[in-house]
C-alpha cells in the first residue's frame, strides 16, 4: 500500500452531517460534512481511550465529540474541550488526532493520506468527462476479498477479457492482443489496445447500425496510487469507467466505480448501465479472489510477463521506485499488539511534520490489544502505541496549553 497520495475514500452523496466511518490503507477515518458544506476527515480514534469518533456526535458548529468521554475536536484535529476537566484547567497540547486534507471532486471525497507539504504532493488525476455535459455518470461499489493491486491489474489486463468475460465483453474466438505502446508519465500510464468485440446485446443492440467492426479501441490505464481506467469506444458511443480500488486491508478491497457514457444519457438508462458494470465485475470476482500469491510480488521476475502485460509491468516498476523512496506502508507504519495478526496502520498527517514535538504524541492503537510486548510493559519501538500512550499520559497529568 502506498502513502503520500490523494485517495478517494467515499462518494460525495454518502457524506452528510452525521459522522461516518470509512477505511483506507487499513486505517479507520471519520468523515462528516460541516455546516458550510466542506468535508472533514480525521483519524477515527480518540487520543484519550481510543473511542471511535465516528460513533460520536457533532457539537457546536463543526466539532466532533467522542462518544466515550465527550472530548471535542475541531476539524483540524485539535481537542478544544475535555468535559471531565474542572474549570480553569487547560487542555494538553498533545490532545489531538490526525487531520487529513480533504476535497471533493468528480462526485467523490478525496483525502490526502500522508504528511508531505502541499507543494510536494502528487496531483489528483483529471477526469474530463465529469464536467462534460455530453456524458452522464453512474456510481457503483462493492467489496472484494482480494488485494487492491490484484484488482487494479485485472482491469488493465486486456488479455483476460476474451476468457473471463466471454461474449459479454470479449470475443473468445479472437483472443489475440496486437502489440501496443504504453504512454507513461510520473503518476499514470495508459495504452490504446485493439480488441475484437462481440455483437451487442440487450438495450445497446438498439443502437447498432451497419456491420460489426473487426476491432474496437479500448484505452486501459492506471493512475497512482489505486485507480484504473477503462475506456471502450463502442460504435455508438463511449463508455469510460474509473475504478477506485480502496485497500481496506492487505486482503480486502472496496471498489468504487464511476462510469460515464455519452449514449442513452437519460436517467431512465442508469439502471441498465449499472447492471452492465456489475455483471462485468462479478465475472472478474472469482478469478481475482483465487489468485496466488495474494499479494503482488516485489520481485518483477517472480511472475512471467508477456508484451500484452506492458501496463502491469510499468505499474510494478513505478511502484518499486516509490517503495525505494519510502512511500510504502511498511513496518514503521504498523502498530503491533500482543495478539497475533492484531495490527493497525498509522498514516502520518501533515500536522506531524508541522509540529515535530507532537509527532509521536498521538497514534493509531491496535484494535483489541494493549500494544504490549506480552510482558505487560509497553513496546519500545518507534511506532509502538504503548510508549507513545505512556508519554501522552504523562502530558495529560502535567502539561497545559
Amino acid at each position: 500500500m502506498l502513502k503520500n497520495f490523494w485517495y478517494a475514500i467515499e462518494f460525495s452523496h454518502a457524506v452528510e452531517r452525521r459522522p461516518r466511518k470509512v477505511t483506507c490503507l487499513g486505517q479507520d477515518f471519520v468523515v462528516w460534512r460541516r455546516r458550510g458544506g466542506q468535508v472533514s476527515v480525521l483519524s477515527d480514534l480518540c487520543v484519550h481511550r481510543g473511542g471511535a469518533l465516528s460513533m460520536g456526535t457533532l457539537a457546536g458548529d463543526d466539532r466532533i465529540a467522542c462518544p466515550y468521554h465527550g472530548w471535542e475536536y475541531e476539524p483540524d484535529g485539535t481537542c478544544v474541550k475535555i468535559p471531565a476537566n474542572p474549570p480553569g484547567r487547560g487542555i494538553p497540547k498533545k490532545a489531538r488526532v490526525d487531520a487529513y486534507p480533504a476535497v471533493e471532486r468528480y462526485g467523490l471525497v478525496w483525502a490526502y493520506l500522508g504528511d508531505l507539504p502541499e507543494e510536494r504532493r502528487p496531483p489528483m488525476p483529471h477526469f474530463p468527462e465529469h464536467d462534460d455535459p455530453a456524458f452522464r455518470a453512474v456510481y457503483w461499489e462493492t467489496t472484494i476479498e482480494a488485494n487492491y493491486e490484484r484488482t487494479m491489474e485485472n482491469v488493465v489486463d486486456a488479455a483476460h477479457t476474451p476468457f473471463v468475460h466471454g461474449t459479454s465483453f470479449g470475443n473468445p474466438d479472437k483472443p489475440e492482443i496486437p502489440d501496443f505502446e504504453v504512454t507513461q508519465g510520473e503518476w499514470q500510464a495508459e495504452a490504446d489496445i485493439l480488441l475484437s468485440p462481440p455483437p451487442p446485446k440487450g438495450l445497446w443492440s438498439l443502437l447498432r447500425s451497419g456491420p460489426r467492426p473487426e476491432h474496437v479501441v479500448v484505452t486501459n490505464g492506471w493512475y497512482l496510487p489505486n485507480i484504473v481506467k477503462l475506456h471502450v469506444r463502442l460504435p455508438f458511443g463511449d463508455l469510460i469507467l474509473y475504478d477506485h480500488n480502496i485497500p481496506l486491508s492487505q486482503g480486502r478491497t472496496q471498489v468504487k466505480i464511476v462510469g460515464y457514457r455519452n449514449f442513452f444519457t437519460g436517467k431512465w438508462a442508469d439502471g441498465n448501465a449499472i447492471k452492465r458494470i456489475a455483471k462485468i465485475f462479478e465475472q472478474d470476482r472469482p478469478v481475482v479472489e483465487s489468485q496466488r500469491p495474494e499479494l503482488l510480488p516485489f520481485d518483477l521476475s517472480a511472475e512471467l510477463h508477456l508484451r500484452s502485460d506492458a501496463l502491469q509491468v510499468a505499474y510494478r516498476r513505478r511502484r518499486q521506485q516509490l517503495i525505494d523512496q519510502g512511500w510504502w506502508v511498511g513496518g514503521d507504519d504498523l502498530v503491533m499488539g500482543d495478539v497475533p495478526r492484531r495490527q493497525a496502520t498509522v498514516i502520518a498527517s501533515p500536522a506531524r511534520r508541522d509540529n515535530p514535538e507532537l509527532a509521536r504524541a498521538w497514534v493509531h492503537k491496535s484494535r483489541g490489544t494493549d500494544s504490549t510486548n506480552g510482558t505487560g510493559h509497553p513496546t519500545g519501538n518507534a511506532g509502538g502505541a504503548g510508549g507513545a500512550a505512556a508519554e501522552a499520559a504523562g502530558d495529560l497529568r502535567g502539561e497545559h496549553s
